[in-house]
């Protein structure tokens, strides 16, 4: 994981964030019922706001000295629990398998413990 990566990675998660909240709002309210709308909503939001958390990693990585091992941790853990949590409710929402909805915590999960590791990061460094 190094900083070009999560720079990469977020501003694709914030593009595909974006698409996927005009899709729900214009594509889906027709197809799917308005309890499986609210979750593609809060998969679109949790994804937009987790974008935004590896350009924020990226940018705090300089800061993070003197090594930024902790740094790169975070921006995995938080690129992989977006993934689990916003890709298991899209994939709820566009299958109707509520099943689904059983790894989403899991996702949530990688996502505060990225948010714990970052805060760890910042502990640990000289710089800040």
């Amino acid at each position: 994981m190094t900083p070009r990566f999560l720079i990469l990675c977020g501003a694709l998660v914030l593009a595909l964030g974006v698409a996927a909240g005009a899709f729900g709002a214009h594509g889906l309210r027709r197809l799917v019922a308005p309890d499986l709308l609210e979750v593609w909503r809060t998969a679109a939001h949790y994804q937009m706001i987790h974008g935004a958390g590896l350009l924020l990693m990226a940018a705090l990585w300089p800061r993070l000295a003197p090594a930024p091992a902790p740094a790169a941790w975070a921006g995995g853990l938080m690129l992989a629990g977006l993934l689990v949590f916003s890709g298991s409710l899209y994939a709820l929402v566009l299958t109707g398998v509520r099943a689904l909805g059983a790894i989403t915590p899991v996702g949530g999960l990688l996502m505060i413990l990225s948010w714990l590791t970052l805060a760890w990061a910042a502990w640990m460094s000289r710089d800040i």
